[in-house]
């Protein structure tokens, strides 16, 4: 499985970090080796190295960034007039930094993942807007959708405008009861693609309770909307499915349908009224202007 980006940074900061550690400690060993001697400042400075993983872990980057200039300058003083050039006092000066900016690389890939997780917890709060087996928007998504169409619909009366439907599948405890949950949701998964494929791309369809699904076409003419809806009926009634027991299954498809009219702008603010008004014209097969 393909990892997380943030992990693999957290992984390459951890890697970097133990490998500098075992840098600085060979540096260590190999300088006692070699001199059979250990001065003061040697030991100050080799715990300094370990004490520079907790400064870049604790502080802020621009805190971090400060202290690293101090440092740097203050041990080109120090190096230049006081200490005895050697490898473990060269190795110092860029250990020490290199510590420091590895630790505050993983404590900035931390404070990351820290916000991925709260942003994936507050997620799991919300409904999805859109159902990824059945591309099929909610409620919620047709709310937010119905108030945008009816904006543009007042704003640009004269040019634009839109049309919706609801298509109700009668009898529907009985059909639940024929097909049992894991076939009923096979039975909407396949609804969503007849429906797609009587629509055009730039259309929408929604998928509310108690077997409803609603449509909301832009630019679509009254005249046609007849059309539309009695194919997309026919195709949803004549698309063949098989109840538990593996006889066909006889759906019955109610339509109903409205047309924004610029005079009902402020009530298409209410989703449930719309709903409503679109479901007492499915019982008659209606195309209706008045909400």
């Amino acid at each position: 499985m393909k990892k997380h980006i943030p992990i693999r940074r957290i992984e390459l900061g951890y890697f970097l970090m133990i490998a500098l550690v075992i840098i600085q400690e060979l540096i260590f060993y190999w300088n006692i080796y070699d001199r059979q001697v250990l001065t003061v400042s040697e030991v100050v400075f080799s715990v300094a190295t370990l004490i520079s993983l907790l400064v870049g872990f604790i502080l802020p980057v621009g805190v971090t960034a400060v202290l690293i200039f101090v440092f740097l300058v203050s041990y080109f003083v120090w190096l230049s007039t006081y200490a005895t050039i050697g490898v473990l006092t060269l190795s110092w000066m860029l250990l020490i930094p290199a510590n420091v900016m590895i630790a505050a690389f993983i404590r900035s890939v931390l404070i990351q993942n820290s916000r991925f997780i709260e942003r994936l917890e507050a997620l799991k709060t919300r409904n999805p807007d859109i159902d990824l087996d059945t591309s099929l928007g909610n409620k919620d998504a047709f709310s937010d959708t119905l108030v945008k169409q009816s904006n543009l619909a007042n704003r640009y009366s004269d040019q634009y405008s839109f049309s919706l439907a609801m298509f109700k599948i009668e009898f529907l405890p009985l059909v639940q009861e024929s097909l049992g949950s894991q076939r009923y949701s096979q039975l909407l998964l396949e609804l969503s693609q007849t429906i797609q494929g009587q629509i055009r791309f730039e259309d929408y369809k929604f998928s509310l309770d108690n077997g409803r699904f609603i449509i909301l076409c832009p630019l679509t003419k009254p005249e046609n909307l007849k059309n539309l809806t009695e194919r997309i009926k026919l195709a949803m009634m004549n698309m063949p499915f098989t109840d538990k027991h593996g006889n066909p299954l006889k759906l019955v498809i109610r339509a109903g349908a409205l047309v924004f009219q610029q005079d009902q702008f402020e009530k298409y603010e209410d989703s449930d009224a719309v709903i409503r008004a679109l479901e007492r014209n499915t019982e008659t097969d209606l195309i209706g202007e008045y909400i």
